[in-house]
């Protein structure tokens, strides 16, 4: 860096510092924090410009701090430099980008990817929910927000991006892996009988128009004489949550499915509308470690109302809403603006949904195994199948199959 530029970012810091420290002293602010954060944050970029063992690339050090200030906020709020702004406003304003099907988050420090869609170049590379993501195209995913992560992994269909992979169930060297990226259609909503008398919902996704698919595909099952319907939404992590209430609303007569609050967000309670109820038979809800976003909010509509059972285990907790937020130097954030409660008030994103019945998924070799924060990764399938089939030897699925059977599914029918 040239004389001219640290002397302009040494003199940045300075009146940052002046500025908090004036501010504080004329008491323009009730928020004594924010002004005593500022005035560290000056401090350190003063000794680093002054005291640091090499001359420091101060452009490289402040988006550093930016990266971590945003990721200690939670996993899903992003700092993008101008350069990987303007990257990622050419690839969210194409249609016709190319995905690799992944949903991720952060976890132990690194990507970790929370579920694939069905058919998707993440699944056709053997990908799976669990897997940390140690680096994309070269880059290691260490200090890298899940807005970077998205930039480097979206792109032109039909290029390639390598990815190192570091698999929970396997110990050793990471497996390095090509995913080619396609243009992904909206997966289809996967339906199955598990008995003459109960039919299952398998939800890849909760993307627009699914409702009104679950509402025709429900009347079709009343027809035929079904009685129960099972909704599973494990490895469901993408959608609006809009979609997740409209559903909720066909099955729940009274109460309140959701709760949206944010400190700069009006609170919204989320009703149920007892005229959209067309399904007032029994209904389970699988969840685990893969269920996230919208599909959370409804898992949560469905027990906090008593209206069926949620069998499976823990949900990852990402239930909230981000807002993108331009800055004037051409960067950008995207920051989690409000979240999604539960009937007990409490966020989804830091508790995720606790199922009424906790059963844990298919054992797996996991090294991390003490770890009480582990995200056990789901049965391996085959590449490019899709997912899971459905058998008895699924413990979750061959559970909620037993408590359908009961009396006591009955009772908490509409």
């Amino acid at each position: 860096m040239n004389r001219a530029a640290r002397i302009g970012i040494f003199s940045l810091s300075v009146l940052i510092f002046c500025y908090a420290g004036i501010g504080h002293v004329l008491g323009r602010t009730s928020d004594d924090k924010a002004y005593k954060s500022l005035t560290v944050y000056g401090e350190v970029l003063q000794k680093i410009q002054q005291d640091y063992v090499d001359d420091p690339n101060m452009r490289t050090v402040t988006a550093g701090a930016l990266h971590g200030l945003l990721e200690s906020l939670d996993p899903q709020s992003s700092y993008l430099t101008p350069r990987e702004y303007e990257e990622y406003k050419k690839k969210t304003s194409n249609p016709g980008t190319g995905e690799t099907g992944l949903t991720l988050s952060k976890r132990y420090g690194y990507i970790i990817v929370l579920s694939v869609l069905p058919d998707s170049p993440g699944t056709k590379a053997g990908i799976r929910s669990g897997d940390l993501l140690e680096s994309i195209g070269g880059f290691t995913t260490r200090d890298m927000s899940v807005g970077q992560a998205l930039n480097l992994l979206n792109g032109q269909p039909g290029t390639g991006v390598k990815v190192s992979i570091i698999r929970r169930s396997k110990a050793g060297t990471p497996d390095e892996v090509d995913i080619v990226r396609e243009k992904l259609a909206n997966p289809k909503l996967i339906i199955q009988k598990a008995d003459p008398d109960i039919l299952v919902m398998r939800f890849p996704s909760l993307d627009a128009g699914r409702a009104e698919e679950v509402r025709n595909r429900l009347l079709d099952a009343e027809k035929q004489g079904i009685h129960k319907v099972i909704l599973d939404l494990r490895e469901c992590g993408r959608g609006p949550v809009s979609e997740a209430v409209s559903i909720a609303r066909l099955f729940v007569p009274s109460g309140t499915l959701a709760t949206l609050r944010g400190q700069t967000v009006s609170t919204q309670v989320i009703s149920s509308e007892p005229k959209q109820v067309i399904w007032k038979n029994p209904v389970s809800v699988l969840v685990d470690t893969t269920t996230s976003g919208a599909a959370e909010v409804l898992a949560s509509a469905i027990e906090a109302n008593h209206r069926g059972d949620v069998v499976g285990e823990r949900t990852f907790g990402l239930a909230s809403e981000q807002k993108l937020i331009t800055l004037d130097d051409g960067a950008a954030l995207i920051l989690t603006v409000a979240n999604y409660y539960n009937a007990d008030g409490k966020a989804i994103l830091e508790e995720g949904v606790t199922p009424t019945e906790i059963v844990r998924a298919e054992a797996q070799e996991d090294s991390d195994s003490g770890d009480d924060d582990a995200t056990p990764s789901p049965a391996p399938k085959e590449p490019g199948l899709g997912p899971r089939p459905l058998s008895p030897e699924d413990p979750i699925f061959h559970r909620a199959l037993d408590l359908l059977k009961t009396p006591a599914a009955t009772k908490k029918a509409a």
